[in-house]
């Protein structure tokens, strides 16, 4: 793959790849989604499937990594110092943009943030949150880092399981109002 994602056909592929994942999984769970029904979907070869990608679940995930780049950002979405009780507008937008596929995301995000999107969404949050408490020269970056970043994980895929009870507003304020607590928790 000379060029990877920076080769417009590598990029057009894949997001074939992805859109067909999504509408498969509209129909069905993706335990039931065959690659011969998704390459046929796509409109490719099932060696270009395998080409770009080394199973279903890695599609999957690859086609899921827009709601950890949206969930990071949404977290992010404040300037100046964060309202401690109104969560900022990106958080409850993130929280009912989740209806559409919540299926897939609870396949790939198991109860307590486990699963492939969980990883996904831990180490790109936990990366930020470090980055940002890094940078402002807050205590213990690394500490609070992987405490946001499993409490989110944690949460949201407890609140898409359903085993937490919430609109998708009350849980981004609730969410919210957890995460600005632990970046306030004092440590020594």
């Amino acid at each position: 793959m000379t060029g990877g994602q920076a080769d417009p056909r590598t990029a057009r592929t894949r997001a074939k790849l992805r859109k067909a994942l999504l509408e498969e999984c509209a129909l069905r769970p993706l335990g039931e989604i065959s690659v011969a029904a998704l390459v046929r979907r796509a409109g490719v070869g099932r060696a270009t499937f395998y080409l770009h990608y080394a199973d279903l679940e890695a599609l999957a995930v690859d086609a899921c990594a827009d709601i950890v780049r949206e969930a990071v950002d949404a977290l992010h979405a404040w300037r100046g110092t964060p309202d401690p009780v109104t969560p900022p507008p990106a958080l409850p937008a993130f929280f009912e943009g989740l209806a559409p596929h919540a299926g897939l995301y609870r396949e790939l995000l198991r109860p307590g943030g486990s699963g492939p999107l969980g990883r996904v969404l831990h180490e790109d949050l936990r990366a930020r949150s470090r980055a940002e408490r890094a940078l402002v020269g807050a205590p213990e970056p690394d500490l609070i880092a992987s405490a946001v970043a499993a409490a989110f994980a944690g949460v949201l895929a407890d609140w898409l399981h359903g085993l937490i009870e919430a609109t998708p507003a009350g849980i981004a304020q609730r969410v919210w109002r957890l995460l600005v607590s632990l970046h306030r928790t004092p440590l020594h």
